[in-house]
């Protein structure tokens, strides 16, 4: 796909408010010992701040359908900044609380828009890729700003890490203005009928599978540093180079996941699920060994964000016309995804099963995906081109 500067700055946006997302996870043992509080309760901070996006998604999207696109995305990055600030000087537990759940009211609406004007930038067989493009910024942002995230964190203090945020977003709303082109406002007359257009049962079917998915991610991923710390036995420097190694795998399946979905959504899906569940039982067998941990990590990654690019066109396939909405939900879709991720693997933490049992509650979750494709009608197994 050839170089478009309007790719470039949604790519930029979703590094931004990727490393908002993600840099909390690496830094939630140094937030719990902060704020007095345990690590299932630092988790509830990544489930209100997925929360917070699968409820603004749809509204954000619907309050500002009439707004042009690219000072949308603009307001939004600066919901992002401001989010960031309060987090970095928050003075307890209920404020960061806070600050999470208004940055999270950027995230939905963001990429749910951005995903629409990435596709409208190419022919309709490459939209997935398109996607993926935009994508890529989040999978970045792992390699790079949530390490980076992590190791101010333990050496500057978990609130430098977002002041380092909040200057991000500052970047984001200057590449945003100066490289994507003027964009009209897409949003329809009839709310209603799109709103209504979400509640058909292909498109509550492709939530759902976004749902489950993101689950299977999210219910180990938000315990990777204490997993790594005490299962693993690794060090500062051994968790930072399993975090970027994420980061990495993220990439490569973000970039699969745009190709391959091109072809056929449905297929990828299957193919991802699958591999994405057996790594996850691997991991549970192999966690105490560091080097094979550090395989499973990538290959982790590339399972994980594998995912992205087929379950967001599928989505905007079956809403074609409501897809600004659709589209957006389904970025809620995701974070709903991460709440129950993160509260499943925090009950397994909290009841004393072990950090091997919240990679197998991912796993099975990830099998549940599996067969909610499996058990699809056929005509859904077809390559969805448009």
């Amino acid at each position: 796909m050839k170089l478009d500067l309007g790719l470039v700055a949604l790519s930029v946006g979703a590094f931004g408010i990727g490393v908002t997302e993600f840099a909390p996870m690496g830094l939630l043992p140094l937030i719990a010992k902060d704020l007095n509080a345990t690590i299932p309760q630092a988790g509830l901070l990544i489930s209100a701040y997925a929360l917070g996006v699968m409820l603004g998604a749809p509204l954000m999207t619907i309050a500002t359908g009439r707004v042009p696109r690219r000072t949308l995305l603009i307001m939004l990055a600066a919901i992002f900044t401001l989010g960031n600030v309060l987090a970095a000087v928050s003075d307890g537990y209920g404020m960061l609380l806070a600050a999470r759940l208004l940055t999270s009211l950027n995230h939905g609406a963001f990429f749910g828009v951005g995903s629409i004007v990435a596709a409208s930038l190419v022919p309709p067989e490459r939209r997935a890729s398109a996607v993926a493009a935009m994508f890529m910024g989040l999978t970045i942002a792992n390699v790079v700003g949530v390490p980076l995230a992590t190791w101010s964190g333990e050496h500057l203090g978990w609130r430098a890490s977002f002041w380092g945020i909040a200057a991000l977003g500052l970047a984001t709303m200057a590449s945003l203005r100066l490289t994507l082109p003027p964009l009209s406002a897409t949003g329809s007359a009839d709310i209603l009928s799109e709103v209504r257009a979400l509640g058909r049962g292909e498109v509550l079917s492709a939530l759902a599978l976004t749902v489950m998915g993101s689950s299977a991610m999210f219910t180990v991923f938000t315990y990777i540093a204490p997993i790594l710390r005490e299962a693993t036995h690794a060090s500062l420097g051994f968790l930072t180079a399993m975090l970027v190694l994420y980061g990495v795998g993220l990439s490569v399946g973000n970039w699969l996941g745009g190709k391959f979905a091109d072809r056929s959504v449905d297929r990828t899906l299957i193919v991802t699920l699958a591999s994405l569940s057996v790594i996850l039982i691997a991991i549970a067998w192999l966690m105490p060994h560091a080097l094979w941990m550090a395989l499973l990590i990538f290959l982790w990654g590339v399972a994980s964000f594998a995912l992205v690019p087929p379950l967001q066109v599928r989505v905007m396939t079956a809403a074609h016309d409501a897809p600004s909405l659709a589209s957006s939900v389904n970025i809620g879709a995701f974070n709903l995804g991460n709440a129950i991720g993160a509260a499943l693997g925090g009950g397994v933490i909290a009841a004393g099963l072990g950090f091997p049992a919240v990679a197998l509650a991912g796993a099975a979750t990830a099998a549940a995906g599996l067969f909610f494709v499996l058990a699809a009608p056929k005509r859904r197994l077809a390559p969805q081109h448009s």
